[in-house]
């Protein structure tokens, strides 16, 4: 996913354009973030880190919704972690059970930039059913249920990855399918993502 457009790379939709960064936030010229991680720039009007990269110091919520500068927000997940698989999956259940699906799609995402080619279905596939229950959860229906199917879609029809990681791979596609049919169907109410976590691995 290109975290400036919010764009998955194959056109996919991103649970919100410059989730990870400045560009859409609205970023006030010349200010200092005040949690002391990143200099907003003044003439590009976006919010830089210490390396000079563009990334947002705006606050966010547990669904990646962008706070009030100084309000308080969830700890930032760092950017391109290279994790093994089990770590991979262990740190997105522990965001999924916590209602935490935005963030959950961004360790799915480091997994899949960082891994084998072989394995980028999988991935992808799970960082969309990730971003779907993100989209769910905000009470946007008709995304969330669009990229609930996508990502089930990608799985369902990905390149086979031997043993999956202990993954339950059809039990995730039955899911995202059946969650995507109650929530297009519903009055329009927002998800608890807590509630509606998937699990990853069968118990």
């Amino acid at each position: 996913m290109n975290r400036t457009t919010g764009d998955h790379g194959d056109g996919r939709d991103g649970a919100e354009g410059g989730a990870r960064n400045g560009a859409r936030d609205g970023v006030r010229d010349g200010a200092r973030d005040p949690e002391g991680d990143g200099v907003r720039d003044g003439a590009r009007g976006r919010d830089r880190d210490a390396a000079g990269r563009a990334r947002s110091a705006r606050p966010r919520d547990g669904l990646g919704r962008p706070l009030p500068y100084g309000a308080e927000g969830v700890p930032r997940l760092p950017e391109g972690v290279v994790r093994g698989p089990d770590e991979t999956v262990r740190e997105a259940q522990r965001l999924l059970d916590a209602g935490m699906p935005f963030h959950a799609h961004e360790v799915f995402e480091d997994a899949w930039k960082s891994g084998p080619e072989s394995e980028r279905d999988l991935w992808q596939g799970l960082a969309q059913l990730a971003v779907g229950l993100t989209h769910a959860a905000r009470g946007n229906s008709a995304g969330g249920a669009r990229l609930l199917r996508r990502g089930a879609d990608r799985l369902a029809g990905g390149g086979p990855v031997p043993g999956a990681y202990g993954i339950d791979v059809g039990g995730l596609v039955a899911w995202a399918r059946e969650l995507a049919d109650r929530t297009e169907g519903g009055d329009g109410g927002v998800l608890d993502a807590a509630a509606e976590a998937p699990r990853l691995r069968p118990v």
